[in-house]
């Protein structure tokens, strides 16, 4: 199983990129995506290095409010 977490696109630099994954920045590949299709700006999800997918605004939103909640709740414990 993987769990997804949303990052940030900070940088990209052919096809490389610099993502933010909450606090944590991680160089990633972008082989596996269209030339150009991924911009600072723009959520994606990363799987061993690579951007395997791009996520509307709302959606990383969603997910990373997700993610939040079930961090508080391990906190309690």
């Amino acid at each position: 199983m993987c769990l997804a977490i949303p990052g940030l696109v900070e940088e990209v630099e052919g096809r490389r990129a610099l993502v933010d994954f909450g606090g944590v920045r991680r160089e990633v590949m972008l082989d596996l995506m269209e030339e150009g299709s991924v911009k600072p700006g723009t959520y994606v999800i990363v799987h061993t290095g690579y951007v395997i997918q791009i996520l509307d605004k709302e959606e990383a939103e969603r997910s990373l409010e997700a993610w939040r909640e079930i961090v508080e709740k391990m906190d309690q414990f």
